[in-house]
């Protein structure tokens, strides 16, 4: 009986150690916003805006859960390069607001970058806004050599297609820049190269033509630094 009692725990045990994490389906409408959030999950940030153009101030949340876990990551080609990392997961979720009630329009379990991924510069996170019916969303990190992603996706025909991006890669002790800022509307990428402690003074500035196949949505855009635009320029 005692040797039945053991094999059980360690049954048991081994069972749970095993289970893999699963993101919850967020609640579909409610009328309290704390009937929105999963349980173990917090609010990280939160912004209220019209994003849908109907002037109703709609709600964006930022969740992370409870504990850290091991979650596999992608860097660089989301199809081949995932890395697992040991960190707590976090959700993004878009609440259209109609009458007293909020109705879920998105649900997004890996476009937001996680507390680990800013190297020293520690939680990637900088921002959260609605800016002219637009949801922004700002990231930050790195060492000697820092980055900066800015995306802005604006609600159109049932999707969140990625209007405009920039993407500053530079040097805080030497203030060497490259500065990328791409517009998806007007088709057009501009490229600004020299100094982030001399901006418009002697920087260098080039504009083309930006090709691609088909603009990135929320839906598809699986996290920043995964999107190859242009050759060897990722956002």
């Amino acid at each position: 009986m005692k040797w039945l009692i053991i094999f059980t725990i360690m049954v048991s045990g081994n069972l749970a150690f095993a289970q893999k994490f699963g993101f919850p389906k967020l609640v579909s409408q409610s009328d309290k916003i704390h009937h929105l959030i999963p349980k173990n999950w917090k609010v990280l940030d939160s912004v209220r805006g019209d994003l849908n153009r109907d002037q109703q101030p709609d709600l964006v949340l930022i969740l992370e859960y409870n504990q850290a876990i091991d979650e596999d990551r992608a860097y660089g080609n989301y199809e081949i390069e995932l890395i697992t990392e040991t960190q707590k997961p976090r959700m993004l979720a878009i609440y259209f607001k109609s009458g007293n009630r909020y109705r879920l329009a998105l649900q997004n379990n890996d476009f937001i970058l996680r507390s680990e991924e800013g190297g020293k510069l520690g939680d990637p996170l900088k921002g959260l806004r609605v800016d002219k019916n637009n949801l922004a969303l700002s990231f930050e990190g790195g060492n000697a050599w820092r980055w900066k992603l800015n995306y802005e996706f604006q609600y159109l025909q049932n999707q969140w297609n990625l209007v405009t991006a920039n993407n500053v890669y530079y040097n805080n002790e030497t203030g060497e820049m490259v500065d990328k800022q791409y517009d998806f509307v007007d088709r057009t990428i501009k490229t600004v190269v020299g100094s982030i402690f001399k901006r418009n003074i002697s920087n260098e500035t080039e504009e083309d033509i930006l090709v691609f196949s088909q603009p990135r949505t929320l839906s598809d855009f699986k996290k920043p630094w995964t999107w190859e635009v242009t050759k060897d320029n990722y956002l």
